[in-house]
């Protein structure tokens, strides 16, 4: 959601360097998002999680102002319930499938993240922020609230005390302030968020894609599972790593000295 009235053509450009995948949010001037780039949100994820080439993406926003301004209010100005069911049907699968690709998820925030523009970056396992970035959301501001994961992925992040902050009283972080609380995991100067998540995500590669994805799922689950009852899912994860070429190819790469080929991503 967002404070943005800006109406355009919505689109998700696809591009891929390497093992990466680059998604870029391209719906000027504030790059909002819509029930047809949502869709399109969930169904490129989807997408790369059938291609065993790519082992992670990174997430950005057309242009140098915005990262995204989150939902445009035409949307909700006619105070339609089934228009709001929709789009919160539709934020949720997107974000969610974003949430649970199987490779390495990095945001790019290279401007203002509003709304659901915060929450698409909620949603990505890792975000970089540029130092003029500013976050937010304002839903409350209008009669409404984050319903596309925000209440709980940003109180996993930051705590419950630094999510009411953002959420009950409507305050805006700097950069700064969101490293500081842990909401992003750097800051960059401006104009270097691509390059730094970029970086990172070429980083994966070294990584067994079989073995992101175990672990990614591990740490995951640990939002909603006590740890009693992980810990015994990790053991059995760890043994059946050893049904994949991967764990018989990064180990022996390691010990000949040489870098590993995955095939199991």
């Amino acid at each position: 959601m967002s404070e943005s009235n800006t109406k355009s053509k919505p689109s998700i450009e696809l591009t891929t360097e390497g093992h990466v995948a680059i998604l870029t949010m391209s719906n000027p001037p504030a790059n909002t998002w819509t029930k047809d780039t949502l869709i399109a949100l969930k169904n490129t994820v989807n997408k790369l999680n059938k291609n065993k080439n790519i082992y992670a993406l990174v997430l950005t926003g057309e242009g140098e102002k915005f990262f995204s301004a989150g939902a445009d209010l035409n949307l909700f100005a006619g105070g339609d319930k089934g228009v709001a069911a929709e789009m919160s049907r539709v934020f949720g699968e997107a974000f969610e499938a974003l949430s649970n690709f199987r490779g390495v998820s990095v945001a790019a925030i290279n401007g203002y993240a509003m709304g659901g523009g915060l929450e698409v970056a909620l949603a990505c396992d890792i975000r970089i922020a540029e130092e003029q970035a500013q976050m937010a959301l304002p839903e409350a501001k209008v009669g409404l609230l984050p319903c596309a994961g925000g209440t709980q992925n940003l109180a996993w992040l930051v705590g419950e005390g630094w999510a009411k902050r953002m959420i009950l009283c409507g305050e805006r972080l700097k950069a700064d302030k969101a490293l500081q609380i842990g909401l992003v995991e750097e800051v960059v100067p401006q104009g270097e968020s691509f390059a730094a998540a970029l970086k990172l995500a070429n980083q994966v590669a070294d990584q067994s894609p079989s073995s992101v994805t175990a672990c990614k799922t591990l740490i995951q689950k640990g939002r909603h599972q006590p740890m009693a009852s992980i810990l015994p899912l990790e053991r059995e994860l760890f043994v059946a790593l050893f049904d994949t070429e991967d764990q018989q190819e990064g180990v022996s790469a390691f010990l000949e000295k040489r870098r590993a080929n995955w095939v199991n991503g």
